[in-house]
């Protein structure tokens, strides 16, 4: 019975095997192309999570490797797809211009203004470092590698404070919306 079959067949053993076998290839493989070892460390987790949860549409025409580093190559396109997604979605809640908000009715005014006093809040109680990154992330436009510096830290931090207050915003972001809804 080949490796493929076998993980198939729900062999923990021989997928045990293959997880010892490709773990640090398959991250140095993704750290090459990323540069990033926290993207390195969840790919490779997304990578054979999905091949154990999905092992059944494993194709037995294919070796085990083939079809790791494929799923672990696609696992990293929707990564980037959601950090950029994320970013994009950050800068547009940031880059409001004042000349719209001039355009919108009173109350429309007030309720910007406090859904950014809200969304500042969010911010404010950030751990110190964190907002700080974020910050210098989002509202002054540094890369990754320029915060690192200026902080003395590395990218794969930046990467994490970034990560965590994104994470934070978002849970807050739906009851921000039911307040407004609501009143």
């Amino acid at each position: 019975m080949n490796v493929v079959t076998a993980i198939k067949n729900g062999d923990h053993f021989v997928f045990q095997q293959v997880f010892n076998q490709y773990h640090e290839k398959l991250y140095f493989f993704i750290l090459e192309k990323t540069r990033s070892e926290y993207l390195s460390e969840e790919v490779v987790q997304i990578t054979f999570i999905k091949l154990w949860r999905y092992r059944q549409s494993l194709n037995e025409n294919f070796t085990i490797s083939t079809q790791i580093f494929r799923i672990a190559t696609t696992s990293l396109i929707d990564l980037k797809r959601k950090q950029y997604n994320n970013d994009v979605m950050m800068k547009e809640l940031f880059s409001q211009q004042d000349s719209e908000i001039s355009n919108t009715s009173t109350a429309n005014k007030i309720d910007e203004k406090e859904l950014r006093e809200k969304i500042t809040g969010i911010i404010y109680n950030m751990p110190a470092v964190q907002r700080r990154v974020f910050e210098m992330s989002r509202l002054e436009g540094l890369s990754y590698k320029e915060i690192a510096e200026a902080l003395s830290i590395s990218v794969k931090t930046v990467e994490v404070h970034i990560s965590r207050a994104l994470k934070r915003i978002r849970e807050h972001l739906p009851l921000i919306i039911l307040y407004f809804i609501c009143r």
